[in-house]
């Protein structure tokens, strides 16, 4: 296939389109018309020779082929902005709307307090946070990097780990004063547990104990589960019951006393967080500078 600019224009009219979820608010971007923006997707299409898209009155969705290509053609949209900054002498120029998928946790106790140093740092760059249960699908939603705990489903997204996180075990201390304080894991058996249901397997998590290379693993009962630890913490806090969950981001429920660590001695097992992004070039510099300020103003504190 020779090499033809209208391509070029179509891709940019795809990754709108993509971005915004449908004609009329790509063409607003755009400033152009939603039959305009239809009739470049048409082009584009005949130009491919496949469907890219699945029209109805009331979305737009890619087509498998759509994904395939838009997974493609992404990465190279991202090197021609950064080439077109660098050609201009503004290669760090960090704007335009940063699509960010994150488990609740990590939005509301990690990210969210911190935010407006990166938009202070960065007038021109805007944030959307998507807080979801799962990764999803990144392409087709548009998502420019996702930030979750936990390992993931084998995927073609380029993926980074950022830190291992310990497990803790806590309880509040009105819980323990009515219940006491257990002193060996397998004293779990005889407490109320709360539970955090793994959206991957849809199953609560086991809970393991490691110590100096020794790992337990106590069949704890709750009659509590949830999907989202900030509910399950809140529970924990109003002294319903004992649970683990991540060191990161529950310094400040320990510092105040709402929290008590329990088997301190049992707290060697490490969870990991992963960046995911969908490009296997150079990420665009807006992906770059996010990166840069989750390891360096989020995690390092």
């Amino acid at each position: 296939m020779s090499f033809d600019g209208r391509v070029v224009s179509g891709i940019g009219v795809l990754a709108a389109v993509v971005e915004t979820g449908n004609f009329a608010r790509a063409g607003e971007a755009l400033g152009l018309t939603p039959s305009g923006v239809s009739r470049a997707v048409a082009r584009l299409e005949a130009r491919v020779g496949v469907r890219l898209f699945d029209r109805n009155p009331r979305a737009v969705t890619l087509t498998d082929e759509g994904r395939r290509f838009h997974a493609s053609v992404a990465p190279l949209l991202a090197g021609l902005e950064d080439a077109a900054n660098d050609a201009a002498g503004s290669a760090a120029l960090v704007r335009g709307r940063l699509r960010v998928n994150v488990d609740a946790w990590f939005a509301r106790s990690m990210l969210a307090p911190r935010l407006p140093a990166l938009l202070a740092a960065y007038p021109d760059l805007s944030v959307e946070l998507m807080v979801r249960d799962t990764i999803g699908d990144m392409v087709g939603d548009g998502i420019d990097v996702a930030v979750r705990f936990g390992e993931q489903e084998p995927s073609s997204l380029i993926t980074r780990k950022l830190i291992d996180t310990r497990i803790f075990t806590c309880a509040s201390p009105a819980y323990l004063a009515r219940h006491g304080e257990p002193q060996h894991p397998r004293d779990l058996v005889h407490h109320e547990c709360l539970h955090t249901r793994d959206p991957l397997s849809g199953r609560p998590f086991a809970w393991e104990f490691h110590r100096a290379g020794e790992i337990i693993e106590v069949p704890v009962t709750s009659r509590l589960v949830t999907n989202e630890l900030s509910t399950k913490l809140a529970a924990c806090i109003a002294g319903h019951g004992i649970t683990q969950t991540f060191e990161l981001g529950l310094e400040g429920l320990l510092a105040s006393g709402a929290l008590k660590q329990i088997l301190p001695d049992w707290a060697e097992e490490r969870f990991p967080l992963y960046v995911f992004y969908p490009s296997r070039h150079l990420p665009p510099a807006k992906v770059r500078a996010f990166l840069d300020f989750v390891e360096a103003d989020v995690l390092a504190r």
